[in-house]
């Protein structure tokens, strides 16, 4: 169909798709200013970036064809697959409501469409456990019954969008009065803001029907900050997200998983369809809510954000320049909180099982399955889109972003971030900068925390970024573990090898060197001559150097790493920056009872 012809009295597949990219790309447009007013349900300011994930999963799908039902139904995989926070989940299921409606047509009119686009807006409030009025689901409403007023007067869908748009503005300004929290920071809802943006975007385009524009700007743009709106407290921290493909043959009634982890937390939404269902929930127990849901499907994608952070960083961010790590650095939550760390975590599969590191599976638990489970657990990397989305949102709110993390020799992690980093600084003009710090565990928390206290101190990009690579070759890291069979199992060591070290009874010892790899350093065989061979090696390197600092990671072997820090104490003098429990993804090479010794010199 011409889009550019004076009526549109037919809808089809294509023209729905290439208006949706055009509401895509408005949402992309005003990302930062729908992430600033952002106050309502918890003021994290990232309701812009969950919309703007949403929308990205549709642009990048390859979706065009003529049929309706088809590219609605596709349409609607997409956002429910790239959803992200409640207003992604909310319009992903009226999405999802809008393509289930429609029969098997090719086309709808004006009529048909009205008729659609009303039964379409309960499968909306059906997923919210608590709907409120006042914010998107109310001008999704109001938006969908003017249609459905307009269709016995008007044949013509430029018209009909045009002028229910009109609508859509006055509801959303009514937002503001509809509710105290926006009354109180004189905004409108943010989701409804998003959701009128996106339908400004489609009026744009069955009116024009710029394609070539529209094809030649698929990523997002970020434009220039607006003010800060005040903030009320947050009730649970976690904003908790998992995606579930279901078992049809079971029928999941959806009402069944709202009451199971309704006690857990609040803001829930539970939307799908018979093959998968997305869950949203703020919640302070992340790792609670998956065990749960484990019950109703295979989880195969989790999210879990910090709203305190998120919160923090909107109405308190200490420094101009985000620091942003991943799970595998080892700092303490409360060091985290205190340099405000933006820290990505990996994940950890046992079997079909999937968590992410330290947020949905935590060292303990972790360390008590690992002897248990039937399958030997994997770690992954955090994909494209995670850093994609958290760069976009941290683009927003600071002037430049350093990224550090694990080893790319041991991990693809740095290659994602990086990947992702280049994509963001080019269309938000913000200055982003990614290290391969070449270490790991406590080695990579030292890094970050050297960069964090420079920060502190008024050190700027540039100077963080030229001195990363020379604190990266001066910090040494010595692991020691009880055994070597998880050395085995995980890979790092060959069976023959291990078979020999077993029955020999090694206690290894490993260093990273300054290419980001693994090497024995020694092959004792008691723990304790495993031990004193570590320390004997830090006071050597000690001899004639400045220690800036220490850390210490361990895998349910505190007495060793207390041992550790007592010797270093007697060598420099120096507190340590911390001693914690060591992420999973060292207990997968190196099994419990690890211990990793991280020492960064001056020179």
């Amino acid at each position: 169909m011409n889009t550019q012809a004076k009526s549109v009295t037919e809808l089809d597949g294509k023209t729905l798709y290439y208006s949706f990219l055009a509401g895509a790309q408005k949402i992309f447009e005003n990302q930062v200013l729908i992430n600033k007013i952002n106050v309502f349900p918890v003021a994290d300011a990232d309701t812009g970036t969950n919309l703007a994930s949403t929308m990205r999963s549709i642009v990048e799908s390859p979706i065009p064809t003529s049929d309706l039902k088809l590219t609605a139904a596709a349409l609607a995989d997409a956002a429910l697959t790239g959803a992200r926070g409640n207003s992604g989940i909310i319009f992903a299921q009226f999405i999802y409501g809008f393509s289930n409606e429609i029969q098997k047509h090719e086309t709808v009119s004006v009529e048909t469409f009205a008729e659609i686009i009303k039964k379409a807006v309960n499968y909306a409030y059906e997923a919210i456990a608590n709907p409120i009025e006042g914010t998107m689901i109310t001008v999704i409403r109001e938006w969908a019954e003017f249609i459905y007023i307009l269709k016995d007067t008007i044949q013509d869908f430029i018209e009909l969008l045009a002028q229910a748009y009109q609508k859509a503005l006055e509801s959303l300004q009514a937002t503001t009065g509809k509710l105290a929290v926006l009354a109180k920071s004189n905004v409108v809802d943010a989701g409804a803001k998003g959701f009128v943006v996106f339908l400004q975007g489609m009026v744009e385009f069955v009116k024009a029907g710029e394609l070539r524009k529209l094809l030649s700007g698929r990523e997002t743009v970020v434009i220039a900050d607006s003010e800060v709106v005040s903030h009320d407290v947050i009730t649970y921290r976690y904003c908790t997200e998992a995606m579930l493909l279901l078992d049809e043959k079971k029928k999941t009634d959806f009402s069944q998983v709202r009451k199971s982890i309704a006690h857990m937390g609040d803001s829930m939404v539970v939307a799908g369809s018979a093959k998968k269902m997305r869950v949203h929930i703020h919640s302070d127990q992340p790792a609670k809510v998956m065990k749960v849901l484990t019950r109703f499907g295979n989880i195969t994608y989790q999210k879990v954000d910090d709203m305190v952070m998120q919160q923090e960083v909107v109405a308190n961010a200490k420094f101009p320049i985000a620091v942003v790590t991943d799970s595998t650095c080892d700092i303490p939550q409360e060091l985290i909180e205190k340099y405000q760390l933006h820290v990505v975590p990996l994940s950890v599969h046992f079997g079909e099982n999937y968590f992410l590191d330290r947020l949905t599976i935590l060292p303990a638990q972790f360390y008590s399955m690992i002897d248990k489970s039937a399958d030997y657990p994997t770690t992954a990397q955090p994909a494209y889109k995670d850093f994609f989305n958290r760069y976009s949102y941290l683009a927003s709110h600071y002037e430049s972003i350093i990224g550090i993390h694990i080893s790319a020799a041991m991990s693809g992690t740095w290659s994602n971030s990086s990947k992702a980093s280049h994509a963001v600084a080019e269309h938000s003009g913000k200055r982003i900068s990614v290290l391969n710090s070449k270490r790991l565990s406590s080695g990579l928390g030292l890094l970050v925390l050297r960069a964090a206290k420079a920060i502190e101190n008024g050190a700027d990009h540039q100077y963080i970024a030229e001195n990363l690579n020379k604190w990266s070759e001066n910090t040494t890291m010595l692991v020691s573990s009880k055994t070597i069979k998880y050395m085995v199992k995980s890979g790092r060591v060959s069976y023959t090898k291990g078979l020999i070290g077993s029955l020999l009874n090694l206690k290894p010892i490993v260093t990273v060197n300054n290419e980001g790899r693994t090497e024995a350093f020694g092959k004792p065989f008691t723990e304790k001559g495993s031990m004193e061979l570590v320390i004997a090696k830090a006071r050597s390197l000690a001899a004639g150097r400045k220690i800036w600092g220490y850390s210490i990671s361990h895998a349910r072997n505190l007495s060793t790493a207390n041992w550790y820090a007592d010797q270093m104490r007697q060598i420099c003098g120096l507190e340590p920056e911390f001693i914690n429990d060591a992420s999973p993804v060292l207990g997968v090479n190196a099994g419990p009872g690890v211990v990793a010794l991280s020492i960064m010199f001056e020179d």
